[in-house]
């Protein structure tokens, strides 16, 4: 019996000893795993493309003055007819416009307002608005304005409220492949910047999709739509 406990105690030391050098091993090894896995490189990618815009919303504000009550609702009601027989002329759809309630304002009534210093008692504000999807038939039509003033219809500037807009709506349809476009390039930059480095790349360790953006192209075209967007992507790099 006492000459078999140092071999049991034998055996069991060597096993003892194989399993802490075992789970060294697997721990150093998990180790240089994980130093390796913390080494990582951040890139971004950049999707742009120009497109036009596939919605115009167009105001057409215009102002009349007169002493009389109904004579400058006569004026109201002959302007709106004039821009809206110039619109169906110029091709677009009657079901693509319209009128606004008039803001009518009565100076007499202001008690800021010198009533003798006056030329018209009442002035009054109406717009036409087209809203279309033919958007190179509306800005043609833009372009005879001049006719329209020309019959002494009195356009007022166009504030921020009331200027033209231009839309592009498709963007849905657009996204997979620009987002896809972003992740390559980002992807390319990684992997340069990996062979540069003499590293190789990994997997991704995490990404981010940045808001798409639209925006005119420029300020005298705003129907051309630039739109962009960014993809941030970390990728793990080892040796």
């Amino acid at each position: 019996m006492d000459e078999k406990k140092p071999v049991s105690a034998f055996i069991v030391g060597l096993f003892l000893f194989l399993g802490l050098f075992s789970l060294g091993y697997l721990l150093s090894h998990a180790a240089i795993k994980f130093k390796e896995y913390e080494r990582s490189v951040t890139v971004k990618g950049l999707s742009e493309r120009e497109f036009s815009a596939d919605i115009v919303i167009w105001p057409i504000q215009f102002m009349v003055a007169d002493n009389e009550l109904s004579l400058l609702y006569e004026a109201l009601e002959k302007n709106t007819e004039t821009i809206k027989a110039f619109l169906k002329k110029t091709g677009v759809a009657e079901g693509e416009v319209s009128v606004s309630t008039p803001s009518i304002t009565d100076k007499s009534a202001q008690s800021y307002q010198n009533s003798g210093n006056v030329e018209f008692r009442y002035s009054a504000i109406q717009t036409v608005t087209v809203y279309s999807a033919n958007v190179d038939q509306v800005r043609s039509a833009m372009n005879g304005l001049l006719e329209l003033g020309k019959k002494g219809i009195v356009f007022t500037a166009q504030d921020y409220q009331n200027r033209t807009e231009f839309l592009f709506t498709q963007l849905n349809q657009i996204k997979p492949e620009m987002i896809e476009e972003a992740t390559t390039k980002a992807r390319e930059v990684a992997e340069k910047f990996a062979e540069d480095s003499s590293s190789k790349l990994g997997k991704i360790k995490r990404a981010s999709q940045g808001q798409f953006s639209i925006e005119p192209r420029d300020t005298n075209n705003p129907h051309i739509k630039k739109i962009r967007v960014v993809s941030t992507i970390e990728y793990y790099l080892s040796d």
